[in-house]
């Protein structure tokens, strides 16, 4: 698609959180065609009542949407991008029923995939008999930093400087580029899907330091997630784990970003630790802290984030302890088993395979 006609480029954003009005507001605001799916009700119906998002913060104005619906066949079939930007636990549910709408020649975007998110939408879409020629593609985190207060309000604290896509197979990545810099012009290509599942920075931030907050999370009280709940300790903690994930990365053949340097490209926050780098961070300086250990950053970043990274270390032949431990304490305190449901090899269709074999196959596919 040539740059001449992109206006006629047609948006779909599956997702209505955060980050899903985020995008289709800020889409529709540059002039794009855009339409919003969500399973909400209530949502819909308040985004569709004002026609489009109110954006505030970095940047002001009003997104006006062609579609906005519950009704996923309003929205697919006639979009050339698809991207979904929705809570990685629901990724196999939206691929199974989106399997029979897609088209060829269509790019569905998971912004983000979490660990492991286009190979599991491959997995399902196949599986679910899906036989159209479509691009996977996954970013390894949200271009912004952003909240809604209620339907069809966002405000906008920051856009990453740069962000990482990928595709399936990886030797597409080119062709999706073509499309997304268009908006995007920040997004860069990544050498497969393995470096931006493992470049998933959520795995990191969020369950370790949501876990050792636990108390700051039940106290009551309001507390800033970022700037008050990296401390010391635990920042030092989560450098750590990061370590491990970079060893996850080189066994696969993969140089990743270590999570401090992570700070520096993306916001332009640097610091001599994390602590200092999310203190460093303007677009935190809102952030709050939880007050459930009932939250995404548990319930979604251990078994899409930390589970799948720990079985791609365990194919390759090491045990990252301290993943491992996130995990069964995050197990423990909840009371629930966040590994059977989590992204194994197993649910990625990909248990057959060695290191090698995963390697060509996020290639090719073949």
């Amino acid at each position: 698609m040539k740059t001449g006609h992109i206006k006629t480029t047609k948006w779909t954003v599956i997702g209505g959180g955060n980050g899903g009005q985020s995008a289709a507001g800020h889409l529709a605001l540059m002039g794009f065609r855009v339409s919003l799916f969500d399973i909400f009700q209530e949502t819909i119906a308040d985004i569709k009542a004002q026609g489009g998002i109110n954006i505030q913060g970095i940047l002001q104005g009003f997104g006006p949407l062609e579609t906005v619906t519950t009704d996923l066949s309003e929205v697919v079939p006639e979009a050339d991008v698809i991207m979904i930007v929705a809570p990685a636990t629901a990724h196999a549910e939206i691929a199974r029923n989106c399997a029979h709408l897609l088209r060829d020649g269509q790019i569905v975007f998971l912004h983000p995939g979490s660990t492991g998110g286009a190979l599991e939408f491959h997995h399902i879409l196949r599986s679910s008999g899906c036989k159209a020629d479509v691009l996977l593609a996954e970013s390894n985190s949200l271009l912004y930093a952003c909240r809604s207060s209620y339907p069809g309000e966002v405000k906008l604290f920051a856009i990453k400087k740069e962000l990482m896509v990928s595709s399936l197979p990886a030797v597409a990545v080119d062709q999706v580029l073509d499309i997304l810099n268009v908006a995007f012009p920040q997004m860069y290509g990544g050498k497969n899907v393995l470096e931006t599942s493992l470049g998933n920075p959520n795995a990191m931030m969020h369950p370790a330091p949501t876990l050792l907050n636990a108390s700051m999370i039940e106290s009551g009280r309001d507390w800033l997630y970022y700037w008050e709940g990296i401390t010391p300790s635990i920042g030092a903690f989560v450098e750590a784990m990061d370590e491990e994930r970079l060893a996850v990365g080189r066994a696969y053949g993969v140089t990743l970003t270590p999570i401090l340097q992570w700070y520096k490209d993306a916001y332009k926050a640097d610091g001599y630790s994390l602590m200092e780098a999310v203190k460093n961070n303007p677009a935190y300086a809102e952030v709050k802290g939880q007050n459930t250990l009932y939250t995404r950053y548990l319930l979604e970043d251990i078994p899409m984030g930390l589970v799948p990274m720990v079985a791609l270390a365990q194919l390759a032949g090491f045990e990252p302890e301290r993943m491992k431990t996130v995990i069964k304490l995050g197990e423990l305190l909840l009371q629930q088993d966040l590994t059977c449901c989590g992204r194994s090899l197993q649910n990625l269709g990909l248990s057959d395979l060695t290191v090698e074999k995963l390697q060509q196959f996020v290639q090719t596919t073949q």
